[in-house]
């Protein structure tokens, strides 16, 4: 359960860090052509690293998921 739990908590926020690059051109505060304004920096800043994180989270979860599989699949070999 508190897997499960985890794992929903890093998704949420790896699409909160996507929508918060995406923000500044698809809300449109951003005008085309011009150069970044300080909110747009902010965003793309902010929004990477949380999309970065928490995907290096999941990649680390789903690492230590596969490493436990093969555990079980040697263990149930041996047997």
């Amino acid at each position: 359960m508190s897997a499960r739990l985890g794992v929903t908590a890093l998704a949420l926020l790896f699409v909160t860090g996507l929508w918060l690059v995406a923000a500044p051109f698809v809300v449109g505060y951003q005008p085309r052509g011009a150069e970044f304004t300080a909110a747009t920096v902010n965003d793309l800043w902010v929004g990477g690293a949380l999309a970065g994180g928490s995907f290096l989270g999941l990649a680390g979860y789903a690492a230590a998921a596969l490493r436990e599989l093969t555990a079980r699949g040697r263990q149930s070999a041996e047997s």
